[in-house]
């Protein structure tokens, strides 16, 4: 039996759309999130005359590698997000910069309509949480200082470039990746080999290849002296409030929404990014790891100083009163 296109995927989730849609009959506004949810919402919209407030979290357009993956069913899915974004009453953009790149992919998007409301994460569930046992489970060696990355295999994560700045790293320091769930066999298999290469040269290098725990997750984080966010594309950055959170200094590229999270200096760096020269990125990527690795005070007072903006600016209780405030200036077109 042959397995099933990548194009089938981009046709499951636009029928599951149409339930959706004939499923929320009676309710005073819809709110969908990503394009595998966002035709269902302006679907609702059209037959059931109610608001269709959508978050937009990434891109189609700006996700390109995606056809590597989807084939034919990235044209969906970029049609599902352009025919919602276009039709929306109101966007909520999870960052200045995703706000800004609605209005270069989709011109006809009033800019009124857009709306910037952060992501944010439960700080008294992402809060530091010491466990040894959990670094000795992965073969993690607790007196030895560690970089941390978590991610999808996919373009977009830019482990690659993060592997290229490990053999510039001191080879003392330990390297932690969690990673999985490769978009396509190509870059599992250029992973792969550059993975091989950090062995093979560098050493120190612990790789977990599967979804761990979010228990696990949070105490790697409180033992990682810095998070590392090397990706080329990055709408918000919610892995990176979770570390902040957990007291960790973050090493990130300065792309997307990234920069409205760390404040460079204080909570960790910001590396800038050109795909045109991503032998100057990784150098200073690694420079800056190296820096922190090293300096185990300054890395506790930028970790500690990530919490604290965590608390301050990215807890629930405003974002959804941010939320509530925006469905209550919808509700002329209910009645």
């Amino acid at each position: 039996m042959s397995e099933p296109k990548p194009e089938a995927a981009a046709l499951q989730a636009m029928s599951i759309n149409l339930a959706m849609a004939a499923a929320v009959k009676g309710v005073d506004v819809v709110h969908s999130h990503t394009w595998y949810a966002n035709l269902g919402g302006h679907l609702a919209k059209l037959m059931w005359s109610v608001p269709h407030v959508m978050t937009i979290h990434s891109l189609e357009p700006l996700r390109p590698w995606k056809s590597e993956q989807l084939g034919g069913g990235y044209a969906l899915s970029t049609f599902c997000e352009q025919t919602a974004i276009e039709g929306a009453d109101a966007v909520v953009a999870v960052s200045k910069g995703v706000r800004e790149d609605v209005l270069s992919c989709y011109p006809r998007v009033d800019p009124d309509r857009l709306h910037v409301i952060h992501n944010g994460i439960d700080p008294d569930i992402y809060k530091p949480e010491p466990s040894p046992e959990t670094l000795a489970r992965f073969g993690i060696e607790a007196d030895r200082p560690f970089a941390l990355f978590n991610g999808r295999i996919t373009r977009q994560k830019g482990l690659p470039l993060l592997l290229a700045a490990a053999l510039r790293l001191d080879p003392r320091h330990q390297l932690v990746i969690v990673a999985s769930s490769p978009d396509t066999p190509e870059i599992a298999g250029e992973v792969a080999g550059l993975a091989q290469r950090v062995r093979d040269e560098r050493g120190n290098l612990v790789w977990i290849d599967r979804f761990i725990p979010r228990e696990d997750l949070i105490h790697l984080h409180t033992h990682a002296d810095v998070f590392v966010c090397p990706s080329i594309y990055e709408p918000f950055g919610l892995v990176i409030l979770e570390a902040m959170a957990c007291e960790t200094a973050v090493v990130a590229s300065r792309v997307g929404g990234i920069p409205e999270i760390v404040v460079q200096g204080e909570t960790g760096y910001l590396v800038d990014y050109n795909p045109d020269d991503t032998e100057t990125f990784t150098t200073e990527l690694a420079g800056r790891i190296n820096e922190l690795l090293t300096d185990n005070a300054l890395a506790r007072k930028m970790g500690k100083a990530g919490r604290r903006r965590v608390l301050d600016h990215f807890g629930w209780p405003a974002i959804a009163a941010r939320t509530v405030e925006l469905y209550d200036s919808l509700r002329p077109a209910v009645a």
